[in-house]
């Protein structure tokens, strides 16, 4: 079988660099390109029967670009609010985004060979451990990137949140009620956004004289969400209240509480991080903080768009409103409370 004619073949054939040649037979008329260059170039993609890959075609639009937003996985409601912020700034910008799940580690592979093959121009990971190899990937690539809802210390490119704000309002609704023993779902152990909730929980905590709160690390999952509640009754049997870090969280407590007889709110309130609809319609309705994840997302292909025009990159809290959403979950800690 003959093997397919690069970009490559066509550059060395015209005697021009790869850009040149991209550039042109993309027809990108707007380019300073002498005639005769343009026709050599053409000249050498017809000799060499020259067939441009329909999958890169398709991801590269007149004038604009494309650029990848790696994601843990779309079973997490939270990240589609992520990616709407995201595409909608993109088309604005007109900048295509294109979406990688890491849900089993896969996302390595696939983000190299899209820098690779020059699919797309840079890359918005909201997946990455400090010690991720994805982290490693782009710095290699040296290619426009940024961690968005992960802080990734020493990179000066991370772009997260305002969990503090988000904690002190869940804290002083707790607080305001009564309880005194509260504790927090957090997510898995060594997770950025997982550390920087629970500090800035126990900061508060401490600062509204609740004293430290008990804390399980499990998944963000409803799995996750069954354990860690189980957790932290076995860590306190008295706690009044319970902070979760995620929708599945939410649900999977909710089912441990229902399933042993515990009353919600009437022996243990629940505050849910991030609201949604679903949230509201769960039994009983669950009081959550909204976070701004669309202006995560708009701000990720912001911080994009700065780069590709040669700007430097820079570390951004996002500061959009976190607004306390209450609902039946929550109420002052009951005046007779269950025996353990």
């Amino acid at each position: 079988m003959r093997e397919r004619t690069r970009l490559e073949d066509v550059a060395r054939e015209a005697g021009v660099s790869k850009s040149i040649a991209s550039r042109v037979l993309n027809d990108r008329t707007e380019l300073n390109v002498r005639a005769e260059t343009r026709a050599r170039v053409i000249a050498a993609a017809q000799r060499l029967h020259y067939q441009p890959h329909a999958g890169a075609r398709s991801l590269r639009r007149p004038g604009g670009g494309a650029v990848a937003l790696v994601i843990p996985s779309l079973a997490t409601v939270s990240y589609t609010r992520i990616m709407r912020g995201a595409v909608v700034r993109g088309l604005m910008l007109d900048l295509a985004t294109l979406f990688v799940e890491d849900a089993d580690n896969s996302a390595v592979a696939i983000l190299e060979g899209l820098l690779r093959s020059r699919r797309v121009d840079g890359a918005a990971i909201a997946s990455a451990y400090p010690a991720s190899a994805l982290v490693a990937s782009v710095q290699r690539a040296n290619v426009p990137h940024v961690f968005i809802n992960r802080a990734v210390p020493g990179s000066g490119r991370s772009i997260v949140p305002d969990d503090d704000s988000a904690a002190a309002i869940v804290l002083e609704h707790l607080a305001s009620l009564g309880h005194r023993r509260v504790a927090h779902l957090a997510g898995p152990a060594g997770l950025d956004s997982s550390i920087r909730r629970t500090e800035a929980v126990k900061r508060h905590a401490e600062g509204l004289g609740l004293g430290e709160p008990v804390v399980s690390w499990e998944p963000f999952t409803e799995s996750g969400g069954a354990r860690g509640m189980a957790g932290l009754l076995r860590q306190d049997p008295g706690l009044t209240a319970v902070f979760t870090s995620s929708l599945g969280h939410t649900v999977g407590a909710l089912f441990h509480l229902h399933t042993n007889g515990y009353r919600v709110p009437g022996d243990v309130s629940l505050v849910s991080y991030d609201d949604m609809e679903l949230i509201a319609h769960l039994v009983p309705p669950v009081t959550a903080i909204l976070m701004p994840f669309e202006e995560l997302g708009a701000e990720a292909i912001d911080e994009l768009a700065r780069q590709l025009a040669g700007e430097k990159p820079r570390d951004r809290v996002v500061r959009g409103e976190a607004r306390l959403v209450v609902r039946e979950s929550t109420g002052p800690p009951s005046a007779t409370p269950r025996s353990p």
